[in-house]
């Protein structure tokens, strides 16, 4: 995991080492457990280079996934939108991922991130970003907070892109209600509550299949991603949803064809374009210094030790 450009700031605590790439989109390079044969990667690792699609995970800020129509409207004012990744034709992931995030160590086994984001590249989105993480016994809790700078009120959402290794044996386990379909684009097309075959991860879904690239709806706030060739499973937690108690939550996953090596399981707080949604669904409007923020928590179960 070597840069020229962008180089790894590590914390290292309670057996893991967490890898922090601030200059590239305020990324991660690596989540590591300790075990009795050496270092067990919990998120695919970044190879180095400059796509931000080759990192462990990077923060969804200030909108998650892709925006239709060139843009939206918003009490009465359109507001145009650029493509900002190539090959992709709609503009994707918000834009804290594209810009330079600056780094901080708080405590001991917490390190924090920041950004401030004006207009960029052209976008109507100005905002302050913090992203805190902290290494905790058994797992880490991950935060990420943004606060509108701007002086008109705009639609907000947040969300997390992990990459997760994968083999045969993998599973994601989680309770859901149904899924958002969508055409060859992908927008949304129709929801439903008949999952396509292999589709269903309620009793325990293969990650090697069939692509999928949707939202699902109804989302209990809770998943689990088991690898047991590793004897290990992550668990993935939104305290927040799970407060709540109505299982309404959101998240997307992307299962990508099988000569790539990775999957993405995605806590995000709207569907795929909600903008152009009735009602645009999961955005926040913020006014000006108001703050929507997501709350993860992550847990690993297994022995320390390796696999037999």
């Amino acid at each position: 995991m070597l840069s020229t450009t962008h180089s790894i700031r590590w914390l290292h605590h309670a057996g893991q080492h967490l890898g922090l790439v601030p200059t590239l989109g305020g990324g991660v390079a690596a989540w590591q457990l300790d075990r009795t044969d050496g270092t067990l990667d919990l998120w695919r690792p970044w190879a180095g280079g400059t796509d931000r699609y080759t990192l462990a995970s990077f923060p969804l800020v200030p909108w998650s996934n892709r925006i239709s129509a060139g843009g939206f409207e918003h009490d009465g004012i359109h507001h145009p939108m650029t493509p900002n990744r190539v090959g992709e034709p709609y503009p994707i992931h918000g834009d804290g991922w594209l810009q330079p995030w600056t780094l901080r160590q708080h405590q001991e086994n917490t390190v924090e991130m920041t950004l401030e984001s004006e207009v960029f590249d052209g976008n109507p989105y100005s905002y302050q970003a913090l992203q805190r993480f902290m290494l905790i016994d058994g797992g880490m809790d991950q935060t990420l907070t943004v606060t509108h700078t701007g002086a008109r009120p705009l639609p907000y959402g947040l969300g997390q892109h992990p990459f997760f290794l994968r083999s045969p044996s993998t599973r994601l386990t989680t309770q859901v209600q149904g899924v958002w379909l969508s055409g060859d684009d992908p927008l949304p097309t129709n929801h439903t509550a008949i999952f396509p075959p292999s589709w269903d991860p309620r009793g325990g879904m293969e990650v090697i299949g069939t692509l999928v690239d949707n939202v699902y709806t109804g989302w209990s706030g809770e998943a689990c991603i088991s690898w047991p060739d590793h004897a290990l499973s992550l668990l993935m937690r939104v305290p927040e949803i799970q407060r709540r108690g109505q299982n309404d939550g959101l998240c997307l996953l992307y299962r990508p064809p099988e000569d790539r090596n990775f999957f993405c399981f995605e806590p995000v707080t709207h569907p795929i374009d909600a903008f152009h949604m009735p009602g645009q669904p999961g955005m926040r409007v913020l006014h000006t210094g108001e703050s929507l923020t997501l709350q993860l928590e992550w847990r690993f179960t297994g022995s320390l030790a390796a696999a037999p």
